[in-house]
This record gives structure tokens, sequence and C-alpha cells, in this order.
């Protein structure tokens, strides 16, 4: 059955939060123009001027990750109505400060910084409630929207914020993002999202992050999706570097041309959004990248090997399709491997490759656009892009059959100890072994050892006795008691529970379970 590419938009959450956010991203990228705009007014420095991009990008990259962790630990509807209203306060600080000529490159630049620290806390725990928005089938559809929503956001936010300067100054264009942050808040405010369920309390922060971070490192599908997206934004990304450079030169256009090339990816983000899901329904998802990144490498390269105008805006639009295709893929992909206890900080690294892959992407072409020319630094990346893209589909395919990542407790109850925080844990499992089976078995607990590392441990290992050769012993240490606690109560998955099942089924009988912890001397008196 063809899930509708609105589908998403028919639950009322949903609907209300896409819609509050399509106005706040149009109220950024205007409130963006409006910025650069008042800082060339206020006198500032080329330095100062450039200093803008690095306000608004460079706390996001520093935060994402910890914010990431903070959406796992917390209510993740508090956490993005915290990151809003920081947002919020900015920008209002921006309006207040410009309309009353107070404004100065310093204060100019915090308040970025101030709103730039918002978005950070925002962005893992957007990605994160998606799930619990729409169903799980919709979930690659609400991707699609979620990006047509930047993509437009993208195209139809600059020219608003050139009007409105011109119309009333740069002031409006923080005013306009203000009342985009009071929607989302208003919205946010009124979702009654269920409360989490954590029967052993908060983690503390730095546990937190260091657990989201070996659980990317011991889950091999998903950093599978984060190779996949760094190849395509690195070697794509330049687009979105040099396209003004590409209009004011090869094409000699003016800012309205410029719009229009703007305006022509938007809508071709919103006939992708329409495609995507029949084709889907036809290919699977590495197909699918494939497809739509070597049209994408077509397009960017025609963009620059022609000056005919209407030529250029319909690479443009397939450039929009083929870009939401992609990222909307990965993002889908990533979002539905990955358990509601650790999603936010997993995504976090996500965003953390998108952005960070995009920054890189600007600086190395655009230096090689200096260097050599326009031409060649569209050319270059597009054809080493249809390579990558060609060598990962075979290494490093898309996941297409979908894993059960809903909660299951299949552990055997732990002893009871009074002190939680003790550790390091040493756990040991005796595993008794037919000798025809212990190739297949020692295989089958490679998995169950990735998700010893993915809920806790922070050492894994697997042995066979010398003395007893049908006797494979396997250890794993965790930080804490309390760590050990949530492998058993909250972190388990039905994918995890299977894939130890599969590791039981080859053993010859019950295995022996011993939970040691870290002997310390007592202190002299």
């Amino acid at each position: 059955m063809t899930v509708s590419a609105w589908a998403p938009l028919r639950r009322s959450a949903f609907r209300a939060l896409w819609l509050a956010q399509f106005a706040s991203n149009i109220g950024t990228w205007a409130q963006t123009v409006g910025a650069q705009w008042l800082m060339g007014d206020l006198g500032g420095s080329a330095l100062q001027v450039a200093l803008v991009q690095t306000a608004t990008t460079l706390p996001v990259f520093l935060l994402v990750v910890p914010s990431g962790a903070l959406g796992d630990i917390l209510d993740r509807r508090q956490v993005l109505i915290s990151g809003q209203a920081l947002m919020l306060v900015g920008a209002a600080g921006l309006m207040l400060l410009a309309g009353t000529d107070k404004a100065t490159p310093s204060s100019l630049l915090g308040l970025l910084a101030l709103m730039a620290i918002g978005q950070a806390l925002s962005m893992p725990s957007f990605q994160a409630i998606q799930p619990e928005l729409v169903s799980r089938e919709e979930i690659p559809q609400a991707a699609l929207l979620n990006g047509v929503n930047m993509n437009v956001g993208r195209a139809i936010g600059p020219a608003l914020g050139g009007l409105l300067i011109a119309l009333a100054g740069s002031e409006a264009t923080f005013a306009f993002n203000t009342v985009s942050f009071l929607g989302v808040l208003i919205v946010l405010a009124r979702w009654k999202r269920p409360s989490d369920h954590r029967p052993l309390g908060a983690e503390h922060i730095t546990t937190a992050v260091r657990t989201g971070a070996r659980y990317v490192a011991s889950s091999p599908l998903f950093r599978r999706v984060l190779t996949r997206l760094l190849l395509f934004i690195v070697f794509g990304s330049g687009l979105w570097a040099l396209l003004p450079a590409i209009a004011r030169g090869p094409l000699q256009l003016d800012a309205s041309g410029y719009g229009v090339l703007l305006g022509s990816v938007g809508t071709g983000a919103i006939c992708g959004a329409f495609v995507v899901p029949k084709l889907l329904q036809r290919m699977s998802k590495n197909r699918l990248v494939l497809f739509a990144t070597w049209v994408y490498a077509g397009a960017t390269s025609t963009a620059v090997l022609t000056e005919s105008f209407p030529v250029v805006i319909v690479a443009m639009l397939l450039t929009g399709a083929c870009w939401i295709a992609t990222l909307s893929t990965f993002n889908a992909t990533a979002q539905v491997m990955l358990p509601s206890w650790t999603r936010a900080r997993a995504l976090a690294y996500y965003q953390l490759i998108l952005m960070g892959g995009q920054a890189l992407g600007a600086v190395v072409w655009g230096a090689v656009a200096d260097a050599y020319s326009l031409r060649t630094a569209m050319i270059v990346p597009a054809a080493a892009m249809a390579v990558a893209v060609l060598a990962a589909s075979k290494w490093l395919p898309l996941l297409d059959r979908s894993l059960d990542i809903s909660p299951a407790t299949y552990w055997d109850a732990p002893p009871e100890i009074d002190d939680t925080d003790a550790g390091p844990v040493l756990v040991t499992v005796e595993w008794p072994v037919a000798k025809e089976n212990e190739d297949d078995f020692v295989e089958a607990m490679q998995k169950v050892g990735r998700a010893r590392r993915r809920t806790g441990a922070t050492m894994w290992g697997l042995f066979r006795d010398t003395e007893k050769p049908e006797t494979f012993l396997e250890t794993f240490t965790v930080a804490t008691w309390q760590e050990h606690l949530r492998q058993h109560i909250e972190r388990g998955t039905v994918v995890d529970q299977q894939n130890q099942e599969a590791a039981r089924a080859l053993a010859k009988g019950d295995a022996h379970v011993r939970h040691l912890l870290f002997a310390e001397p007592k202190k002299p008196d």
C-alpha cells in the first residue's frame, strides 16, 4: 500500500508543528539577510560581516551533541520549548536594538550566538520527536515534508528579507522572526506529549554524552547512514555556496534572477515530495539514492556548462528534487533504526555531519573556485560524487528491511545491591556450545557484543576455555551498577533480544551469569 506524500499532515500535532516550523524557517532565512545588512549599516568590517555566519553556525556545531543528550534525558517537549524561547529572546533583542538604533556589531553577534545556542538545543529533539508525531510507515513522508519545509523556507526567506528591509528596515526581519518563534512556542505548549517512562530516573549529562558516542560507534548500520550522508554532503554542498557566484558570473543575473534560481530549487523539492514515495514503491533505497545522486551531479554540472537561463532553471528544479530525495531517505532510515532512549543523541551526530559537511564543502569548493574556476569547482565534486555513490551503494548499502526497535526487557533480573554508583562492573556469561555449532555461535555473538556496547558496555570480549573447549566465556564491563541496570530495564530492544536468542539457540545448555564489582582497598584509618 502506497502512503501518500501528504499523509503526515493529516495528523494534527504534526501539521500544527510543521506549519509553525515553516513560518520559523522563512523567518530565520529572512533574518539572516537582515543581520548581514544591519552589520553593513553599522560599519562593520569585512571580518565582522563574515562573523555573522560564524555566530550562527559555530555554537550549533559545538553544542549539538550535548544537546542531543539533553533531548534523551529530559522531556523533549521542554527541551524544544527552552530552545525556541532562547531564539525568541535573541530575535526580540535584535528587533529592539535595531529599532532604537542602539545595536552594535558586538551586540548583534552576541544575540545571533544566543539564537544559535537555542537552535543547537532544538535540532536533535525536533528530529527525535518525529516518530512520536506520525506512524512508523509515515516516517519517510514526514522526513520528505520536513525537507520541503526547509528548502522552501530557504527559497522564500531571503527574498522576503530583502523586501522587508526595503520597506521597513532590517528590524522588520527581526520582528517577523520573533513572531514566527511565538507560533512554534504556542504549538509546543498545546502539544500533549506523553511523559517518558524512566524507571531509573534521568541520566547524568556527561554519562549520556558518552553513552551516545558509544552507541554510534557500536551501530554499524547507523554509521553506514552517517558515512553515506558525509559523502553526499561534502561533494554536494558546493552548489549552495557557489550559486550566488554562478548567478552573478556566467548567468549575469540580478538579485531577482538569483531569487528565481532559489525558488526553482524549492519548487523542485516540493515536486520531489510527490515523486519519492512512488519511486520507493518501485526501487530500493539504495537504488533511489544512486539515481538521485547521479541526477544531482549532472544537474549541478549543467549549471556551469551553459549560460541558458531556462536550462539552468530546469537544472535547479532537478537539484531540489534530488537533494530532498537523498537527504530525506538518509534521515528516515536513521530515524527508524534508532530506539527512543538514544534517538536524540544519535541524531545529533547526524546533524553534526550535515552542518559540518556543508561548512567543509563550502570552504573547499570555494577555494577551488578561487584557485581555478567555478566550472572546475562544480564539475570535480560532481564527478567525485558520482563515483563515490556507486562504490557506497555496493559496500555501504542502506537497509531496506525494518528493524523492530521497540523496547524489550529480556535479561534475567540482576542481584540487588545498595550502592548503585558502585563500579566498574564485570559481567561474565559462561556459554556451553557443542563443537558443531562453534563457528556459528562465534559469529552470532558478534551481534550480541555490539548490543552490549550500544547499551552501555565499555569493553566486550568472547573467549574460549582452554581446559573445557566446548565452553565460551563472554565478558563485558559497565561503568557503574546503575548503567548495568539501564541495560537490563531501559535500553533493550526486540532486535537485540532476537540476536541474543539466536546465540542462545546454538548453545547446548543454560548460560551461567556472574556479576562482579571492582574491588577497591579500604582507605587506611
